[in-house]
Order: structure tokens, then C-alpha cells, then sequence
């Protein structure tokens, strides 16, 4: 019988939630066939089988969750009970010789026989310890713990899942992760430790002392247990999960960590829609056929970052550091159905309008479709946020963190606007950008919009400047 874990997807990946099985117990498969499709707060993979053979048994059912680590299915290779009874018997053959050895050794020592005894009980209690907060934390997603601490583990090489937490709600704290390191592996026996975050909205208790914590670390926040809503009529209730969940912890912890500071501008884009309904007219049947604004603004905010490279960096808080990325990798955000997706183009720098065009074309249709890789969804230096074909004037958008900016594109509409001072009908496109004033001022948001108005005015300009 051959064991199939669940093997880390990615960095920052726990656990997945099961979208579908091609297999059922009984049913053959072949080496690297389609064994499960999974959903993590990324986006959806398919696992394949490792081994051929029969499947003795799954996981478990559609929507389950499923970490990783854990057993994902038992596929029976035909080979397993030789190859089990193979291994059984060298760990007998090896048994029958200690013995003798043993007995041999009575006449030396016979309080050694003594000694052992103890020990393998003192292992075993502390074995039986150690698994318990690991396994219980495993399934309620990853473990509480502040950035610096998941630093401070990677950095010691330690896997801080299996660290015992002391902190408030199970928060793993530094001293933890120190004492793990050393080898001490077990709790104190005195610690304070209580469930996960993931688990205070179920406990009143704990959801009352994690408030408390939090409380001691930001003033006037003061978090309570939600009501029952259904005293006061139906309701229906579903887990967060997969990307939704995750495009909640990114929200929460853009607008708590970052300043958010928003400037906003119109671009008359009328020449430009011109240009771009005539390229999209010719181009029909062929590399551009959907060219849209968006690409357009791709190239503009390429070219804006290249000149202010505030905006197309990030900011180490705890180390007090600010990285400039010199490469220009632009996310491009997607209303999936499932949550917000924001798959990334790379080298945006090096890449024609018509080809920025035609790969936003293929990331939003395989987003929609859940087969975006999880690698297409990382390293973005800066977000593009459009719910102009939504509707609506314009919004202001949440910073995609660790980026420190995004723009926000309404929708492009015509416009009574004064020219020369004449009344005259012209496109106008309203853009909100956002960033972290941590990082930048109001002067150097307004430098960086009115220079991509300019170029989103006049379709020569972006052309030859971009």
C-alpha cells in the first residue's frame, strides 16, 4: 500500500479544499493521471497520481478541507504487501540478535536492563505531547504568529506548525520559536496556551482574551462576539475558505499595516479610444483582436514606475528598510467568482502593448476557470485594479501588500468638459491611485498620475515614450 501526503503547494500554502475526484475507492490509475483537483487561497492545481495501482481509499468528499501533510489518498501498487513483508522482516532479523547481545551483557551490568525502562516511558509521554498542539493547529490553517516571529523561525530553519505556542489565542511567540530551536520541544508546563485565532470566533473565552491582547497593542479596539442572527430571522452560513479567505487576511492586513493615502485624476482618453477601436478593428483574427484600455494603462504605469521608483517598491517595516525593485512586474486584478485573483504580468518593460494585451487575455479567462499556476499569481511589483466594465465612477482601491500602490480604473465615459473654453464631449477616464504614505508624499502621487494623464491623452505620446 503506498500513502500519498499532501505536499507543501507553495509558500505560505496549509491546506487545500477538494474541488473534485476523477477517482473512487476500487477504481485503477495510472502513474501521474489526474488524482484530485484541489483549491488552496491561491488558485486551483490538479494533483497527480504518483504511483499506478488500485485506490483503497480518498480523503474524503467534495468541499472537504485537507492539510498539507496529510494523507491524500491509499493506492494499492500491487507490490506494497511483498515490499511491507520485506520491511517487516529486517526489523525482526535485528530484534533476534539484541537479545543475545543483551543476555550476554546481564553477567556486566544487570541494572542496564532497568535503565531502559524508564526511559522509553518518559519518551513516549512527551511523545504523545509534542504531535498535540502540531496536529490540533494543523487543521485550523496557519498558525498565529507576528511576521518577525515567521522570520525569526525561518531564519533558525525551524518549521513554525510544529512549535507549541504560549502567547494569547495560540500565537506562537519568539521565545517559542527560540526554545523549539534549542531542542526543547515541548510546551512549559505553566503556559497560558489557548486555541488558534482561526478558532476565537468560536469561543467566546478565547475571543474575549485575544481581544484583550489585541487591545493592550492598539488602543480603543475593542473586538466582541457577533450576535446570533438568527434570532431575528433565517440565515445561512458557509466557512471561509480557500481565496475568499485569503483575499480577507491580505485586506485586513494592508488596512491595518499601511497608511493608505488616495489621489485621483481624469484622463481624457479620447484620442486613445479611437486609436484603440481602430488597432482593435484591423487586428481581428489576430494578435490584438481584444485589445483593451487596460493594456494601455499597463504600459503607462510601466513607464511612470521607471521614473518614480517609490511606487514600485517595498517597505520591511521591522528591519526599517525600503527594497526598489528594478523590474517591472504588473498584477492585473480579477473578479474570479470564487474571490479576487491578481495574476501577474512579468516584464512589462519589455513587452509590446499587443502582447500585454494578449497575456491579460489568457490570466483573467484562466483565472475564471480555476487553472492558473500558483507562480503567475507571484512577484507583482504593481496592482492595476478596472471595474470600469462593472460600472460605477471610480473607487479606491486596498494596496495589494507587501507593493506599496495600486491605480484603480473606473469606467471610461464621455463627457461634457471645457476645451479652449468651449462645452465639448470627450472620453474621460477616472483614475484613483492609492499608496503607502509611508513611502511617499502627495507630490510624488500627483508627479506620477498627471504624467500618465499625459500619456493616456495622446496615443504618439505613450507610443514613442513607453
Amino acid at each position: 500500500m503506498f500513502e500519498f501526503i499532501l505536499p507543501d503547494l507553495g509558500e505560505g500554502i496549509h491546506e487545500a479544499e477538494i474541488l473534485k475526484w476523477y477517482v473512487e475507492p476500487g477504481d485503477a490509475i495510472g502513474e501521474d493521471e489526474p488524482l484530485v483537483d484541489l483549491e488552496t487561497d491561491k488558485a486551483a492545481v490538479t494533483i497527480p497520481s504518483p504511483k499506478g495501482g488500485t485506490v483503497s481509499s480518498i480523503a474524503g468528499k467534495v468541499g472537504d478541507i485537507i492539510n498539507v501533510g496529510n494523507v491524500v489518498a491509499v493506492i494499492d501498487t500491487g507490490d506494497g504487501e511483498a515490499a511491507g513483508t520485506e520491511k517487516a522482516g529486517e526489523p525482526e532479523e535485528k530484534p533476534a540478535q539484541k537479545p543475545e547481545k543483551e543476555a550476554a551483557g546481564e553477567e556486566k551490568d544487570a541494572g542496564q536492563e532497568k535503565r531502559p525502562e524508564p526511559e522509553p516511558k518518559k519518551v513516549d509521554e512527551k511523545e504523545a505531547e509534542k504531535p498535540a498542539p502540531a496536529i490540533k493547529r494543523s487543521g485550523k490553517g496557519p498558525v498565529p504568529a507576528a511576521p518577525a516571529t515567521r522570520r525569526l523561525a525561518r531564519e533558525l530553519g525551524v518549521e513554525i506548525n510544529l512549535v507549541p505556542p504560549t502567547g494569547p489565542a495560540g500565537r506562537v511567540t519568539p521565545e517559542d520559536v527560540h526554545r523549539f530551536a534549542a531542542g526543547d520541544t515541548a510546551a512549559p508546563e505553566d503556559a497560558h496556551v489557548e486555541v488558534p485565532a482561526k478558532e476565537v470566533g468560536e469561543d467566546e473565552r478565547a475571543l474575549k482574551e485575544f481581544a484583550a491582547h489585541a487591545a493592550s497593542t492598539i488602543p480603543l479596539l475593542d473586538l466582541e462576539p457577533l450576535p446570533d442572527f438568527s434570532k431575528w430571522g433565517p440565515v445561512e452560513t458557509e466557512q471561509l475558505r480557500s481565496i475568499r479567505r485569503k483575499v480577507a487576511r491580505k485586506m485586513v492586513t494592508s488596512m491595518i499595516l499601511v497608511p493608505h493615502v488616495a489621489h485621483m485624476d481624469d484622463a481624457d482618453v479620447t484620442k486613445l479610444e479611437e486609436f484603440r477601436k481602430k488597432e482593435k478593428e484591423r487586428r481581428q483574427g489576430g494578435p490584438g483582436e481584444h485589445l483593451t484600455m487596460l493594456a494601455f494603462v499597463v504600459k503607462a504605469v510601466t513607464a511612470g514606475l521607471k521614473a518614480a521608483k517609490a511606487f514600485n517598491a517595498s517597505l520591511d517595516p521591522f528591519r526599517e528598510e525600503i527594497t526598489y525593485k528594478k523590474y517591472y512586474n504588473i498584477g492585473v486584478a480579477v473578479d474570479s467568482g470564487k474571490g479576487l485573483l491578481v495574476p501577474v504580468v512579468k516584464d512589462t518593460d519589455r513587452k509590446s502593448i499587443i502582447q500585454i494585451s494578449t497575456e491579460i487575455e489568457d490570466l483573467a479567462s484562466r483565472a475564471r476557470e480555476g487553472k492558473l499556476e500558483v507562480d503567475e499569481l507571484r512577484g507583482g511589483t504593481f496592482t492595476i485594479t478596472n471595474v470600469g466594465p462593472l460600472g460605477g465612477t471610480a473607487l479606491i482601491p486596498t494596496i495589494n501588500y507587501p507593493e506599496v500602490a495600486i491605480l484603480g480604473m473606473g469606467r471610461a465615459q464621455q463627457k461634457p468638459v471645457v476645451r479652449d473654453g468651449e462645452i465639448v464631449i470627450r472620453t474621460i477616464l477616472p483614475l484613483t491611485l492609492a499608496f503607502d504614505h509611508r513611502i511617499a508624499d502627495g507630490a510624488d502621487a500627483a508627479r506620477f498620475v498627471t504624467e500618465m494623464v499625459r500619456q493616456l491623452s495622446d496615443p504618439n505620446l505613450l507610443l514613442l515614450e513607453t
